[in-house]
């Protein structure tokens, strides 16, 4: 036994292989490195990926503006109200309030930490246009319930898939289901990654010739096309206020050669889910919910629980694991208690008592594939220590 100091174990790495690296060569030298023909490539090994080719898959810089570019193209707008889930990221939220209109926060399912269905038919107005469900931690929140409920009152549907590839819903993957649009995120922290960038699927042709034209600049023509044409093609018009959200050729070679891995990392990453579920079963922690038999979660994120009458704090618990060489993060400090969200809607805790409650006492402990089992071990010895 060794007394020497282990090094510190972060939350998340990515793994970034030869095969990336070579891609990314290629791209620089090929002499265009910025979006063509590998993020063309890209879409289609996505939309392949997903085994529907009813569906076009457009690649964006970022899931944000993934789902920016939805929102837009259903035409939300400025007296529309958006329903999303208060336990997520901002991002989530924000692209609702860049068109103008406003976001209607509610509660999660203590069980699944996903959005309450219920809790999502109860805030539909007048003013209701879209719903907003996320994929938390990597497990398909209750899609069933909540088309019914869209499909009931009208309501578009955006999936933030941002955690959810590849996760299935009723055997079907995240990405095919029946909703309008669906938006994932290869973030450098993400199940594949591009260290920025996120991935726009919809089978509506009219939604996808919107959210490409707005990709970039508004723009009639794509620049790609332009730029490669063997007659004259520098003429284009603008057809719209449009934004900057292209993926460029170098985060697309990464995304082509991450692809082709990514089933391998959610059996690498359950594996480690499933050492932990087993090392962690006898601690006073509610360990993560597990998806429906025979569905695929995704294992994006592996979040442990206080259970109820554990007296060690939440923070000192973060504090112990730092100490003992384990980073952690907490997904997500809720937008109900987050300054512009709370201020301006006027949100107290008491509005959401299963996100606040899952909040205090929430922690996501390291998970990725280029973890080992010492390094999960690692983790667990950690943990123990730290409820001793």
């Amino acid at each position: 036994m060794t007394s020497e100091k282990l090094p510190f174990l972060p939350f998340a790495l990515p793994d970034i292989g030869e095969e990336e690296i070579a891609e990314v060569v290629d791209t620089l030298r090929s002499g265009w490195v910025t979006t063509g023909p590998k993020t063309k490539r890209f879409e289609e090994d996505f939309t392949a990926f997903l085994g529907d080719p009813s569906l076009q898959s457009l690649a964006v810089n970022s899931a944000t503006a993934g789902l920016h570019l939805a929102l837009e193209a259903l035409g939300i707008g400025p007296g529309d109200e958006v329903i999303t889930t208060t336990h997520t990221f901002t991002a989530t939220a924000e692209v609702v309030r860049y068109l103008g209109a406003d976001v209607v926060l509610v509660d999660i399912d203590p069980a699944t930490l996903c959005i309450d269905p219920q809790a999502v038919e109860a805030a539909i107005t007048p003013r209701t246009k879209a719903i907003m469900p996320v994929h938390y931690a990597g497990l398909a929140a209750d899609m069933p319930a909540l088309l019914a409920i869209a499909k009931k009152h009208g309501l578009k549907v955006v999936e933030d898939a941002a955690h959810a590839l590849p996760t299935t819903c009723g055997g079907k993957l995240v990405g095919t289901l029946d909703s309008d649009v669906t938006v994932f995120s290869f973030y450098a922290n993400k199940t594949i990654t591009t260290g920025e960038g996120g991935m726009v699927v919809t089978r509506h042709a009219e939604l996808a010739s919107r959210m490409k034209v707005m990709r970039l600049h508004g723009m009639s023509r794509d620049a790609f096309d332009r730029f490669t044409a063997k007659v004259p093609s520098w003429y284009y018009e603008i057809v719209a206020p449009g934004f900057k959200y292209n993926l460029t050729d170098i985060a697309a070679a990464l995304g082509l050669q991450q692809l082709k891995r990514a089933r391998a990392f959610q059996q690498k990453r359950e594996t480690l889910a499933q050492q932990f579920n087993a090392a962690l079963a006898d601690l006073p922690l509610i360990t993560p919910p597990l998806p429906a038999q025979g569905d695929l979660h995704a294992w994006h994120l592996y979040v442990v629980r206080l259970a109820d009458g554990v007296a060690l704090h939440r923070d000192r618990f973060i504090e112990a694991l730092y100490e003992a060489g384990i980073g952690c993060s907490v997904h997500y400090i809720p937008l109900h208690l987050q300054p512009y969200w709370r201020d301006r809607y006027k949100l107290k805790p008491t509005d959401f008592p299963h996100s606040q409650k899952a909040f205090e006492r929430m922690v996501s402990l390291p998970l990725y594939t280029r973890m080992t089992e010492a390094d999960a071990d690692r983790v667990v010895q950690a943990v123990r220590r730290a409820l001793g």
